[in-house]
């Protein structure tokens, strides 16, 4: 079967350009030293970008921070500052504003475009693209790299933009400049062909792929449709599509329907930009509402911000996936910083009017389960109230107990901002862990425990780990109670690596009077860390 594509599925997918600014976190997080020294981004405990030379020692994104500490000693760490981020990227998005006003951000680093109309405004799309890389170039707040693909669908072009200077063996369908690749209309499956199946974006399907013999996407492309539907169900259809430089989804008529907009009126107007963000929550949990009333969801959102002169200031935000209340807020949050970083409202517009949240590239949701008899799970309704008061009280206002990792009972449970997922516990195994004997209680605020042994001397823990003599007895709280039996000391030695942070302790078990308690003793010092129930 052949992977070129039709008359008709060439002319239903657009053409495109996407703009990539490589190394965004880092230039957000570090936007000086990435240039002299390695640096990292970290998100939930792994690497997610780093600098060209941390790469050069090895660091990957994805590695775990013990891994890339290893391959590069010197590697300097930073935390994501995503409303930085987004901040930072407003200038790149308005540059390219002058060429369309059609501008959707990926996410703080990318953004895409549409390229029928500017290309045959600026001459083609070589001169587009070249124009769009001079101007964003001149509008980056510090040096740095940019590039630009141009291909049949926003997968093809992403990938484009990736692989600029990189273009497999025998390619003759792209124009390799240096702002990137521009790949000839109609031939993107042939472009697609050399890369292999991981690129398409789901690693389960890529792993079955590989193991079954198919591993680049041109192999994959040359399956027909119904054997791929029949075999791999909606995601490798939707996958398969990606390979033959399609539309993950087939492309279908707009059809009239409700205006599903929601906007949050002001009056007077509103002077402080931080109580829209809080509205900005409720908006989209009603958005959410309305769209679940019609059985859509979206995958892009229009953010739009009126001010008291009359001026409307908006922005596109994309996601791949279902963009959820709580993300929806975020980015609200990060636009309006990002405008005000600008300097886009002046002090005569007055204050704002109106924020409204516009839904685009709806697509049929697939809706949540439902309750034995049909009725709407107690949590929907639950989400609902919460946001609601959350509106009122702020974004921190409102938490939730969550797992994490940890050596101690303290530390095996924290409490993340509702709506908010907290970064995932690492699965690997916490040496000196102590042994998941529940139920714990965890005084909020630690007491501190005298240990003494038979002398009446207080016992201490050696560098090694050995304790100076049995436990005897305790005093806690003002009480002295006699110890029964004992284990331990297990150590526990944490951050090594960050001399601010770097502890160590160990840790005790023992019975004392019918009441089993875990003690922990650094610097001397002994604390009750928790109670067995």
């Amino acid at each position: 079967m052949t992977t070129e594509m039709t008359t008709e599925e060439a002319g239903r997918t657009p053409r495109v350009l996407v703009l990539w600014c490589p190394e965004w976190p880092v230039r957000a997080a570090a936007p000086h030293a990435g240039s002299e020294q390695p640096v990292a981004v970290l998100e939930a405990g792994r690497v997610l970008a780093c600098s060209q030379l941390a790469r050069d020692a090895g660091v990957r994104r994805g590695q775990q921070l013990r891994l890339a500490q290893r391959l590069c000693p010197e590697l300097r760490l930073r935390e994501r500052q995503p409303a930085r981020e987004a901040e930072l990227f407003e200038p790149v998005v308005v540059a390219v504003e002058a060429f369309t006003p059609r501008v959707e951000v990926l996410r703080p680093g990318v953004c895409v475009i549409p390229v029928k109309g500017p290309a045959r405004y600026f001459g083609g799309e070589q001169a587009l693209a070249e124009q769009v890389q001079l101007a964003v170039l001149a509008a980056l707040p510090s040096p740095g790299e940019v590039r630009i693909g141009v291909a049949d669908g926003l997968f093809a072009a992403t990938l484009a933009a990736r692989s600029a200077g990189r273009v497999p063996e025998g390619q003759d369908v792209v124009c390799s400049a240096p702002y990137g690749l521009v790949v000839q209309p109609g031939r993107t499956a042939e472009f697609l062909a050399p890369y292999p199946v991981a690129l398409l974006g789901d690693e389960t399907l890529a792993d079955l792929l590989v193991r079954l013999g198919v591993r680049t996407i041109g192999a994959f492309a040359a399956l027909s449709v119904r054997s791929v539907a029949d075999r791999f169900g909606p995601a490798g259809t939707a996958a398969h599509r990606r390979s033959r430089g399609l539309h993950a989804r087939p492309l279908v008529p707009r059809r009239a329907g409700p205006d599903l907009t929601v906007e949050q009126l002001f009056d007077p107007p509103e002077q402080l930009a931080e109580p829209l963000v809080f509205v900005a929550r409720t908006l989209a949990d009603l958005l959410y509402e309305r769209l679940g009333a019609v059985g859509l969801t979206c995958r892009r959102v229009a953010v739009e911000v009126t001010t008291a002169d009359g001026r409307t200031h908006s922005r596109l935000w994309r996601h791949e996936r279902r963009l959820g209340a709580a993300a929806l807020a975020e980015r609200v949050r990060w636009q309006l910083q990002a405008w005000q970083g600008m300097a886009v409202f002046e002090e005569q517009a007055g204050g704002f009017t109106a924020l409204r949240l516009v839904p685009d590239a709806l697509v049929p949701d697939q809706g949540r389960q439902l309750a034995l008899w049909g009725e709407s799970v107690a949590g929907d309704a639950l989400e609902r109230a919460v946001a609601r008061v959350q509106a009122v009280v702020g974004q921190g206002g409102i938490s939730r107990p969550r797992p994490a990792g940890g050596r101690g009972p303290g530390e095996w449970v924290t409490r993340a901002v509702w709506g908010e997922e907290p970064p995932c516990p690492e699965a690997e195994p916490w040496p000196g862990r102590v042994a998941a004997c529940l139920p714990f209680v965890v005084p909020a605020q630690p007491p501190e425990v005298v240990v003494l042994d038979a002398a009446g001397r207080p016992v201490t823990v050696s560098g090694r780990s050995v304790a100076s003599a049995p436990p005897d007895r305790l005093r806690l709280e003002g009480r002295e109670l006699a110890v029964n039996g004992w284990t331990g000391p297990w150590p526990a030695v944490e951050y090594w690596w960050d001399p601010v942070r770097a502890r160590r302790r160990a840790r005790l078990q023992v019975v004392a009077e019918g009441r089993a308690l875990l003690l922990t003793v650094e610097d001397g010092r002994w604390w009750l860390e928790a109670e067995y129930g």
